[in-house]
């Protein structure tokens, strides 16, 4: 299978460590958002949306969205709990990643560490929900461990990918100590290096 994919960029990361996670065979195929190579026709043949990750299966299915696409690569292992309560309590996870964090603490970190911006130039409203995304997460963390049971899953490593960078968009983690303590457990128990 093939990874389209930019290596600043959380959403690919993700999926690239939950492969690397389960043994799975890929080609990583860099693909650069700041480049331009999210828009060119061929990519837009693949992903209309014009975004990354993308993976395409041997058998030529193409598959969009980070998070959709680690539940695929995960499906049937360790990293999806079996049990139905705590199978849905990752997928609340998910989701809020994706609609509650991302959007805020990703954004930022693009725009200060990609684009130029002081964090004082970020639009407040990026900044208070940002803190509250962390806040939220170090409150869900603060007895240790991971956020779904006692082992790690895919809300651990669809949430640290943007966490473990927070800094990049002007948020101070130090504020949040649970929260780098879960970083420094999640990067260890998923082999994160990069």
């Amino acid at each position: 299978m093939q990874i389209y994919g930019d290596s600043i960029s959380g959403n690919c990361l993700k999926v690239k460590w939950t492969a690397d996670l389960l043994g799975l065979p890929y080609e990583w195929i860099e693909t650069g958002v700041l480049s331009g190579d999210t828009r060119t026709p061929d990519f837009l043949a693949m992903n209309p949306a014009g975004q990354v990750p993308v993976i395409r299966y041997a058998d030529g299915g193409i598959l969009a969205q980070s998070n959709a696409i680690i539940l695929s690569l995960a499906e049937g292992s360790a990293l999806i709990p079996s049990n139905r309560y705590r199978r849905a309590k990752m997928l609340e996870w998910l989701f809020w990643e994706q609609y509650s964090h991302e959007p805020y603490v990703a954004v930022a970190r693009f725009q200060v560490h990609y684009l130029g911006k002081s964090p004082a130039e970020l639009e407040a409203k990026i900044v208070e929900r940002g803190k509250g995304a962390l806040a939220l997460l170090d409150n869900a963390v603060k007895d240790g461990g991971f956020l779904v049971g006692d082992k790690l899953s895919l809300a651990d490593i669809a949430l640290v990918a943007y966490t473990r960078v927070a800094h990049e968009g002007g948020f101070d983690l130090n504020d949040y100590p649970a929260v780098q303590r879960w970083i420094a457990g999640v990067e260890r128990a998923a082999n994160i290096t990069d």
